[in-house]
């Protein structure tokens, strides 16, 4: 696939908005005619959608699968000898979950491109890190979102702590051990917002100098249950940063149906998208491309899914674009807004389904006692 290779070799947001549409237009159609050769059911949307794929195509013609189908369907480009992993989306109990098929080379690339993104924000250098999560999260005989968020951003580690205990209520020790060893230098904290939220809500009501300014935090996943508590994500950067130092805050958006193809938040909030993705705003009423500043349903398209026909799909999360280049923060190509889920969507992110499951962190007696307080009568006020 020599138009994939070309976008490799790109820095990821270094591709002028015409250099991108030409390779991204290639790249696309190669992977198409590679998904409709191999997966017959995927095959068989193509023929009634009378859609043949060519690189002269802008990306936005080529159709899109609706990612609720990755629940109803098995999608799978390889025989089944060839399945390293299977990566199951969050969904709580009686929801069904997308089953997402990588092989080895598939889940390479897309490791490779989640360190090409990311590091473009933290920089090459491997950072201790504090996992705002439990091991056990990797134990649980499943390959959720979650667990690929986990292990896919832990590569960026050159020390790993867990901040919860197998409760996922803070665990004091380690954080205060961790912030001891590690806090008046660089570090990387990762998890999933809503925990980021409830352990960060918990230490607020405890004694003690909780510093945090070294630290660059990574979070992700679903913002509908912060918005039914008033906390919007401008309010979440704001707490975080006055009350712990926190200055260096990137939220991430992505889906286990496109793992690695993760669009990052620059310094002034938007997101951007790299030269392994492209991003659609599109309307409701005829799933026509909306304009600059238009809201609209998110289509997202990744070069890396090679394994299964996940490369163009429609989300059901609201959005809006909001520049093609002239981000302040210097990247190029498309930046956008997350504005939350469609009306009737299912509750699907990593986050929501977390809150949706687990009634709320806690800290023990013992523990806040062991600290000298009390313990706190509302887990949940505000900073």
């Amino acid at each position: 696939m020599n138009a994939v290779k070309q976008l490799w070799e790109a820095a990821p947001f270094g591709l002028s908005p015409a250099e991108k549409q030409a390779q991204f237009s290639a790249a696309l159609a190669e992977l198409t005619a590679w998904h409709q050769e191999w997966c017959e059911p995927y095959r068989n949307i193509l023929h009634a959608l009378n859609f043949t794929p060519s690189a002269a195509q802008p990306a936005e013609q080529f159709p899109f699968l609706p990612v609720q189908l990755f629940k109803t369907m098995d999608l799978c480009s390889v025989p089944p000898e060839q399945v390293a992993r299977l990566v199951t989306s969050s969904g709580t109990s009686g929801q069904a979950r997308s089953k997402i098929y990588l092989d080895a080379a598939t889940a390479d690339a897309q490791q490779q491109a989640l360190s090409a993104i990311v590091c473009n924000f933290i920089g090459p250098q491997r950072l201790p890190m504090l996992l705002i999560d439990h091991p056990d999260v990797l134990r649980s005989g499943r390959f959720t979102a979650r667990a690929a968020g986990v292990a896919g951003f832990s590569i960026f580690s050159r020390r790993r702590a867990w901040a919860l205990d197998s409760e996922l209520s803070p665990d004091l020790a380690t954080i205060r051990s961790f912030l001891e060893e590690y806090g008046n230098q660089p570090f990387l904290l990762f998890g999933f917002t809503f925990l980021v939220w409830q352990l960060f809500e918990a230490l607020a009501q405890l004694p003690g100098d909780w510093d945090f300014s070294q630290g660059i935090l990574l979070h992700g996943g679903g913002w509908k249950s912060l918005k039914q508590r008033a906390v919007a994500p401008e309010v979440f950067r704001n707490q975080l940063t006055k009350r712990f130092g926190l200055r260096r805050i990137h939220d991430y958006y992505g889906m286990a149906e496109q793992t690695g193809s993760i669009f990052m938040a620059c310094e002034q909030g938007h997101l951007h998208v790299s030269t392994f993705s492209e991003l659609f705003v599109r309307r409701a009423d005829d799933f026509s491309l909306c304009d600059i500043g238009e809201e609209g349903i998110l289509q997202v398209q990744s070069i890396l899914p090679k394994s299964y026909p996940g490369h163009s799909l429609l989300t059901e999360d609201r959005g809006v674009l909001l520049g093609n280049d002239g981000c302040p923060c210097g990247r190029r190509g498309k930046y956008f807004q997350v504005l939350g889920r469609l009306e009737f969507a299912e509750l699907r992110g990593c986050s929501d389904t977390y809150a949706a499951e687990y009634k709320g962190c806690h800290l023990s007696n013992r523990r806040c006692s062991d600290l000298g307080g009390d313990a706190p009568s509302n887990a949940t006020a505000v900073f």
